[in-house]
């Protein structure tokens, strides 16, 4: 039981990455990625016997962060893998995750941004014969990979989850 537990913890962190990897090198997130995290997250919290009331604030504070992020995708600020991204990892983090999770996402992001900006300010030139992924990322007016952000956040923010504070305390 162990085993699967540990595996089913394992995927949030995994896909995360993944998501991170994907969005820096097609500035896409897939859905899949997203529908997985919401998919694993049922028979994790079953499986750690997280009470339902904070699975359902989990669920909750999900569904306000995808609506979050859908006006934030109407009004351009990010993408719409990113703000399905970010609600499927407030799944996993729950309200004991969430905080922390948009404040190391905020930070990483604003870091990023600021990375971004000297880099097309200065490495333009050797991104030329890089490979394609690089070039469209020192693009001077080109697109923030936010998806990193929020994988770094994700990933920061876990050890407060509700799930993993379930597996610290009970096993």
């Amino acid at each position: 039981m162990n085993q699967a537990i540990l595996a089913l913890l394992g995927v949030m962190p995994v896909l995360v990455i993944v998501a991170g990897l994907h969005d820096v090198t097609t500035m896409k997130i897939p859905n899949w990625i997203s529908g997985l995290l919401i998919l694993a997250f049922f028979p994790t919290a079953l499986l750690l016997g997280l009470p339902l009331s904070v699975a359902s604030m989990s669920v909750g504070l999900a569904v306000a962060a995808l609506l979050i992020g859908a006006g934030m995708f109407a009004l351009k600020w990010l993408g719409g893998g990113d703000a399905k991204l970010m609600a499927a990892v407030t799944l996993w983090l729950g309200l004991s995750g969430a905080l922390s999770f948009l404040l190391f996402t905020a930070m990483v992001g604003g870091g990023l941004c600021l990375g971004l900006i000297l880099a097309r300010a200065h490495l333009q030139v050797y991104a030329l014969n890089g490979p394609v992924w690089i070039t469209r990322l020192l693009e001077p007016k080109g697109d923030v990979p936010y998806g990193v952000a929020i994988a770094v956040g994700a990933l920061l923010a876990y050890p407060s989850s509700p799930l993993v504070q379930a597996f610290a305390g009970g096993g």
